[in-house]
This record gives structure tokens, sequence and C-alpha cells, in this order.
């Protein structure tokens, strides 16, 4: 009877040992280390379709006015400021630079991509316009290859502007912006590349 009791809490013990020391020496699974952030640098520019000539402002979008109003655009995604350069994917957004419209849902912007890399759209969150040369804004969320991402958007108006007149005074806007993305997706083990 003793003798069992022996070989039973022996056997427990050595299973516990067993436990701890495979906890303690086990390999640990290799994982891909990738970094924790995107770093994207766009342009964001008239489509040259809206360029031509005689067309005398057709599809210009307006800068709003000192008053309060909407800013509504379609711009195209570029890889450099060069209207030659490839596109990547469109712009668009509704903006209300109204105090009182600070916290509007419809202050929005939305980068669409269309690369063999990156297939999905940003959402930019526009609430703190101050019409600056430089403004950074809040992304908040993504689809396809952005999806869940979260980060900074700089958009800075390009002083290069050779081949397109600045803005004038009739409320057009031929500005090229650059907008530089840092995005980090949150909740996951590792950055998601297309």
């Amino acid at each position: 009877m003793m003798l069992s009791r022996i070989i039973f809490c022996t056997a427990v013990l050595l299973a516990t040992l067993a436990v701890i020391l495979l906890a303690l020496f086990s390999p640990l699974p290799k994982r891909k280390s990738s970094p924790p952030w995107l770093d994207l640098s766009l342009y964001i520019q008239q489509p040259p379709n809206n360029n031509i000539a005689g067309s005398n402002n057709a599809g210009k979008q307006p800068q709003p006015d000192s008053n309060g109003g909407a800013f509504i655009f379609h711009r195209m995604l570029t890889e450099g400021p060069e209207n030659t350069s490839r596109v990547v994917g469109k712009a668009q957004g509704f903006i209300i630079p109204v105090e009182h419209f600070a916290n509007s849902g419809f202050n929005i912007i939305y980068l669409t991509f269309h690369t063999p890399q990156y297939s999905g759209s940003l959402s930019v969150e526009a609430k703190h316009v101050s019409r600056q040369d430089t403004e950074e804004l809040t992304v908040m969320g993504g689809t396809g290859s952005f999806a869940f991402a979260r980060g900074v958007a700089v958009f800075a108006q390009t002083t290069d502007q050779d081949d397109q007149q600045p803005s004038s005074g009739n409320g057009v806007d031929y500005a090229t912006y650059h907008v530089k993305l840092q995005l980090r997706f949150p909740n996951q083990s590792r950055t998601v590349f297309g």
C-alpha cells in the first residue's frame, strides 16, 4: 500500500517537473519582425482632364469664402508632384471649415488606392482645418490593405508649382499637396502590406 503511494507521488512529481522544464526550455515560435509603422508619401493634385484649354475653370473645385461654405473636391493621388507622375488613386472630400461644423461627420477626406501593392481606402478626419500651408490630420480607419489603420496624415501645400497657376481671386484652387502618411495597424501582430 505504501509502495503504490510512493509510485503515485513520484509519477505526479515527474510529470509536474516535465511540464515546467518543457515550458522553460522550449524554443519560442519565430515571429516575422515587421515595422510597426507604414510610411507613405504621396501627392494630391488636380486631374489633368480638368485643365483642358478653353474650359474656363470647368471641373475646378472652389475654395470656401471667408464667410464659410463647403469645400468639395475630387483629386488624383500620384507618386510624385509632376502631372506626369503615376496615378495611384484618388482623394475625395467634403469639408465645412466653419467652427460650429468642426465636429461634423462630413469633414472627412477619403484617400482611395488602386495599385498592385495597395488596394483600399483611408479615412482622414479633417475637423480642425485652419487653412495653413501645413495641416496635421488624423487617420481614422481604412478598408482593404488599410483595414483598421490609425495614424497621422500631414498635408503640405507644395511650393514648386511651375506648371500650375496659383490660386486666383475667383476661388479656383490649382494647388498640389504633399501628403505624408504614417499608419499603424492596432491589435495586429504585424503590419499588413497589400
